[in-house]
């Protein structure tokens, strides 16, 4: 089966619609089409429940890009991983990002270093296929404070590049789903702040069952409306 994703056309749209272009709605048809095969079982996926609070449905995976769907929803059953670091965090990768619904805030902290007054930590997160994560404590101890916080609604799009350290916040409460756009940067490591003598630990991700993961996908489908226009 081809896939419906193309990284060439998310790309070009995520930059289109950045700058103010009109196309949103080929993002918005793009992670509709993902989902529909996902609903359907003929894409066979599971979605993953995030340390972080939402749900990931890895859309594609490919070298060093990949497009996921993440799912906030404080309805959704089960639970994820307890969170063992702070939710103050730093990809490896750049990242584009859609919102297909709700209101998703991006809370942009300054870190400093600070080895004699340190509030945090500095952590890799080591990621494996196996849905484990292993968080390694480095030597690099840090003050934070918070930045401005950037709220995007549906329809618009969010961009943070690797490195750049930051919380997501969606309302208590509410439920919203973003097409996500990352390209991995050679020599990058995925970064977590965490206790000052923390340890070095494992986390597991629960990983959902089919029924879950259509459910899921189904869910976000309905609550897709109200597309934009070309």
């Amino acid at each position: 089966m081809r896939s419906p994703v193309d990284y060439g056309l998310i790309e070009r749209a995520m930059a289109e619609a950045e700058a103010g272009g009109g196309a949103v709605t080929a993002l918005f048809e793009a992670a509709a089409s993902a989902l529909e095969e996902i609903a359907s079982g003929r894409r066979r996926l599971r979605a993953v429940r995030h340390p972080l609070g939402f749900l990931c449905l890895p859309v594609q995976r490919e070298e060093d890009r990949g497009v996921c769907v993440h799912v906030f929803d404080a309805e959704a059953p089960g639970r994820a991983a307890g969170l063992t670091t702070s939710r103050v965090h730093a990809h490896s990768w750049d990242l584009a990002s859609c919102v297909l619904y709700g209101r998703v805030g991006n809370l942009r902290v300054r870190v400093r270093d600070r080895p004699h007054e340190p509030t945090h930590r500095v952590y890799e997160v080591r990621s494996d296929a196996s849905a484990v994560d292993v968080l390694l404590p480095t030597p690099r101890l840090v003050r934070c404070e918070p930045g401005p916080e950037e709220t995007s609604v549906g329809g618009e799009i969010y961009t943070l590049p690797a490195g750049d350290f930051h919380a997501t916040v969606v309302p208590p409460g509410t439920a919203a789903a973003t097409l996500l756009l990352g390209r991995t940067l050679p020599g990058r490591c995925d970064l977590s702040l965490g206790p000052v003598h923390g340890a070095p630990h494992r986390v597991v991700r629960q990983t959902c069952d089919a029924a879950q993961t259509a459910r899921t996908a189904r869910t976000v489908l309905r609550r897709i409306d109200g597309r934009p226009s070309p």
